[in-house]
């Protein structure tokens, strides 16, 4: 019972950002075409860093900080890998569109450790992203649906267990 209602207060905690009508029609419409954009390097091992997921069975998701960038258009893109339990990885190159509240995958990871473009590669609604994109969305890379300043201060992110805005403090972090 205990464990029901601590899955419960987490899912309370993480709920999806309310999109109004206003960003409906002006933010989401408005929102630049993006260029093509060429996935990284495959990642490495000594560059992932592990965030936290709650009731993950067993998974462990990492992001390959040297993939993080961040464009002007408020993009926030990365390399994230998820190990299961028995050591099989996915890997993927996803994007956040933080200030649309949009999530996308451009390409997914082969094990010859080549990419495949993805089949779905639009940007969708983050209230329809999986568990760990809405956790990098809220708690990482877009705090208060705003993007981070650089990779650096995802990095730092990461390393910290999430953004200092997403927990309410200052909004000065890392400058």
């Amino acid at each position: 019972m205990r464990a029901l209602l601590l899955v419960l207060a987490l899912a309370a905690c993480s709920s999806p950002p309310e999109v109004s009508d206003w960003e409906r029609q002006n933010v989401l419409r408005e929102a630049p075409r993006e260029e093509a954009v060429t996935p990284p390097p495959f990642p490495q091992r000594a560059k992932l860093i592990e965030f936290p997921m709650a009731d993950a069975a067993g998974f462990h998701f990492f992001v390959d900080g040297s993939t993080l960038s961040v464009d002007k258009q408020g993009i926030v893109r990365y390399v994230l890998v998820a190990q299961s339990p028995n050591g099989a990885q996915n890997v993927s190159f996803e994007g956040l569109r933080c200030p649309a509240a949009q999530h996308r995958i451009y390409a997914t990871g082969q094990a010859d450790g080549t990419w495949i473009p993805a089949a779905r590669a639009t940007w969708q609604p983050v209230t329809q992203a999986r568990r760990w994109q809405m956790a990098l969305y809220l708690e990482y890379f877009c705090p208060q649906k705003v993007a981070i300043r650089d990779a650096g201060d995802g990095v730092r992110a990461l390393q910290d267990g999430g953004h200092p805005f997403s927990k309410g403090l200052s909004p000065n972090y890392g400058r």
